[in-house]
């Protein structure tokens, strides 16, 4: 046979063609094998890091994340907040922060790195209901001066998370290790240092 009714461009054609049938193949066949070393939802949930762009957060507004399967309240506090976490100081059965609910950088009278920025576990001490926000002085009779409020069993919490004395909650809401990375303007939770 001879070669004179041989097409080279068609057979550059089928070559390219194949080629680049040959390099989706690849492709689709690597990309679950590389997707596989990523951790998996359930890995996530068990402890990875988990950031929040707080910049969208409002003053008294407040918003929950998930890091490790639990609700997290993050809460941008007004002065009007600070100043009422300092008039609860003799209601509260731990002001000071002695039990260890809370990371050594958060030890203090607002129980956060930034007094502003509140970071707490939303899950009540007593028997793990979810307490809900009563920012406002006066938003429940008794002298209320602010805070979160458990209705499954009547605890109180101010709005430090400092558990009111003689309620049955007995220690005061967790604070989870976390950082504020004031130039990125992010907050990630799950991560040990601080500001």
């Amino acid at each position: 046979m001879s070669n004179q009714g041989v097409n080279k461009g068609r057979r550059n054609l089928l070559i390219g063609a194949t080629s680049v049938v040959g390099a989706v193949g690849v492709i689709g066949a690597a990309v679950p094998f590389v997707r596989s070393w990523a951790p998996s939802a359930k890995a996530q949930s068990a402890g990875a890091p988990v950031a929040y762009d707080y910049t969208k957060l409002e003053v008294g507004q407040q918003i929950t994340v998930e890091w490790r399967g639990k609700p997290v309240w993050v809460m941008r506090r007004d002065d009007k907040m600070l100043q009422s976490i300092t008039k609860s100081e003799a209601l509260v059965a731990d002001p000071a922060s002695e039990k260890p609910q809370q990371p050594e950088y958060c030890k203090n009278e607002y129980r956060s790195i930034e007094p502003d920025i509140f970071v707490a576990v939303g899950i009540c001490t007593h028997l793990g209901c979810s307490p809900q926000l009563f920012a406002d002085a006066g938003s429940l009779e008794g002298g209320w001066l602010g805070g979160y409020y458990c209705p499954c069993h009547g605890s109180k919490f101010d709005l430090a998370g400092r558990v009111y004395s003689g309620v049955p909650a007995n220690a005061n809401l967790e604070v989870p290790p976390y950082t504020i990375d004031t130039a990125a303007k992010m907050i990630v939770i799950g991560e040990e240092g601080g500001a």
